[in-house]
């Protein structure tokens, strides 16, 4: 299982989600995206998870907090309680023996992070 992580502000685009996740790496062999529950159902993250033809898997705020990423933004550990909710993100929807394949990448008008994990999904 390979899944790409986002974090994103409410503005965020279409394009700035996909360049997050290009940065990130080959989205080749996705099989899902994720994010925070609040954001999941951003017009602009489903737009992406269609072009991708991937589902969205929602992850509870109270579930990221309890990840340890290697990554850290101030702004985010402050709103969230975490470093990074990309990377987070797609260590709770890859398993519990997730690893990232990808730390967080940001986009160039850094409305969007993205990072790639592998796990097993169980």
């Amino acid at each position: 299982m390979k899944v790409v992580g986002f974090g994103f502000r409410r503005d965020v685009t279409l394009a700035s989600l996909r360049e997050a996740l290009l940065a990130a790496g080959d989205p080749e062999g996705l099989t899902a995206m994720a994010t925070v529950s609040d954001k999941a159902d951003a017009e602009p993250l489903k737009q992406l998870a269609l072009e991708c033809g991937v589902p969205i898997k929602a992850v509870p705020a109270d579930m990221l907090a309890r990840i340890a990423t290697p990554t850290q933004s101030n702004l985010v550990m402050e709103k969230f309680g975490i470093g990074s909710v990309a990377e987070a993100a797609a260590l709770a929807a890859a398993g519990p023996r997730a690893r990232l394949i990808s730390t967080r990448v940001v986009s160039q008008d850094r409305t969007a992070t993205a990072a790639i994990a592998e796990g097993d999904g169980a």
